[in-house]
């Protein structure tokens, strides 16, 4: 037995029997000005169980909201759900970023479970999922958002949204996930799950 809001939930992800169809595509609240149909495809079916089905509601924009770490944070302020981050690069126009459990916010401490992981298309995608060597996860500062450690970090993004770094980390054992270690941001938005 199913609730009507979960046979719908379930209908809007394209099958009431709860089977993934790889046409589906999650409804988006706006359109990506990052991500292609392709890209959500693939994106989606990788995301954990509990999220899949649910709308994408778009949190953050720099070509909405501007090029603002603070102002990333403050649009999370709210909001109860996991975030996807998804990044373009200015040098090679490469789609990467992350899914976290858990919003962006500034934090004394590393935050974020094991269903955390980062990606990257190049072309085709690849998923680094949590290896269990640290739960180095997501961590806010005012300056700066990282993901991943334990030595180097896998992500790492600047208070204004414009430089990042990316190497491999232990937390998910990751390739770089843009062409170049230290990239300009071109543009980059949050999803939610709401």
């Amino acid at each position: 037995i199913i609730t009507i809001d979960e046979a719908k939930r379930r209908q809007s992800f394209g099958s009431i029997d709860g089977d993934f169809s790889m046409d589906a595509l999650p409804m988006l609240s706006d359109t990506s000005d990052l991500l292609q149909d392709t890209h959500i495809e693939k994106l989606a079916c990788r995301l954990p169980a509990r999220v899949q089905g649910y709308p994408w509601k778009l949190a953050y924009s720099t070509e909405k909201h501007g090029t603002s770490l603070k102002t990333l944070y403050r649009n999370l302020a709210d909001v109860d759900s996991p975030v996807l981050l998804v990044i373009k690069d200015m040098d090679n126009q490469q789609i990467f970023g992350a899914f976290s459990t858990h919003p962006f916010r500034v934090s004394e401490h590393c935050y974020g479970t094991g269903e955390t992981f980062l990606y990257s298309f190049c072309p085709e995608i690849k998923v680094y999922r949590w290896t269990g060597e640290n739960s180095y996860f997501v961590k806010g500062n005012t300056d700066s958002l990282q993901m991943g450690g334990g030595g180097q970090l896998g992500l790492w993004l600047d208070a204004e949204l414009y430089r990042g770094t990316t190497t491999k980390c232990a937390t998910f054992n990751n390739q770089p996930l843009s062409s170049q270690q230290d990239f300009n941001i071109h543009s980059l938005e949050v999803w939610t799950f709401e």
